[in-house]
């Protein structure tokens, strides 16, 4: 544990960690709305190469200069990716972007696709990216914290914007108070397809996760004011993207803080 606070510490540099030039305009507004440009600076959109064209396919976590979090079950041993950093309108060229080449990616050895356990990945960049105004890392929470129900968290995106809809050009925010776990466990909501490493948030029927969204953070504020990646986007409902007492479920990252630390320095 004491290897990986001295390592964030390091990587963080002058940038500190969770703390955006730019802070996000959070709010109570229920549903998805742009963001203020570069307030995530530590989202990133995970693309792919189809027959020379980058296209973007999930969503990830800058956690230091040179390692992104992720889902498991957004990488394919098939396809070459890259990290898209610092972009705000996937369209348009902007002045500060980064893009980079990945030199490893980790891929949770107890992943179950089928039963969707363990869905976390570790994409380690070609080299060190810069941090900048646009560019810098989230902190990580604690190892075994567990957030309050209701507490108030934002997910972000460039998820579909509702069910069968088109992927977002600019990147989303929305709020999802989180659900403990006793209530999302409960038969009419996820019932035992919840395990105690996952989190729920939101499940109003209204607003959530969705596709393309995937491998994204969960973004909650500390008690002094520091954003922490506390969920990786995993899954949903399969009838719908805003489907009541289906929330959206996320790999809990406090339950994977040894793990991250471990492959962070073996790799």
């Amino acid at each position: 544990m004491m290897k990986f606070v001295v390592l964030a510490f390091f990587v963080a540099g002058a940038y500190g960690c969770g703390a955006p030039t730019f802070p996000p305009m959070v709010s109570k507004v229920v549903g998805g709305q742009d963001v203020t440009p570069h307030s995530w600076p530590w989202q990133i959109s995970l693309q792919y190469n189809r027959q020379g064209e980058w296209r973007h396919t999930c969503g990830g976590t800058l956690i230091s200069d040179q390692w992104v979090l992720t889902a498991a079950h957004c990488i394919s041993s098939s396809k070459q990716y890259r990290v898209a950093m610092g972009k705000h309108d996937l369209l348009q060229t902007e002045q500060g972007a980064v893009f980079m080449a990945t030199s490893n990616i980790i891929v949770h050895e107890k992943w179950n696709p089928f039963f969707i356990r363990n869905d976390i990945a570790l994409i380690k960049l070609e080299s060190p990216v810069t941090f900048s105004d646009t560019i810098m890392a989230s902190c990580i929470p604690a190892a075994g914290f567990i957030l309050a129900h209701n507490q108030s968290c934002y997910v972000t995106g460039w998820g579909r914007m509702k069910t069968g809809g088109p992927i977002a050009d600019i990147l989303q925010q929305a709020l999802l108070p989180v659900v403990d776990h006793a209530t999302c466990s409960r038969l009419d909501w996820w019932g035992s397809q919840v395990k105690d490493t996952m989190v729920c948030a939101g499940g109003d029927g209204v607003v959530s996760g969705c596709n393309g969204d995937s491998g994204g953070p969960l973004n909650c504020q500390n008690a002094n004011g520091i954003w922490e990646v506390h969920g990786i986007v995993s899954f949903g409902s399969g009838l719908s993207c805003n489907f009541p007492k289906k929330p959206t479920v996320f790999t809990q990252v406090s339950s994977y803080v040894d793990w991250i630390s471990s492959k962070m320095v073996a790799y």
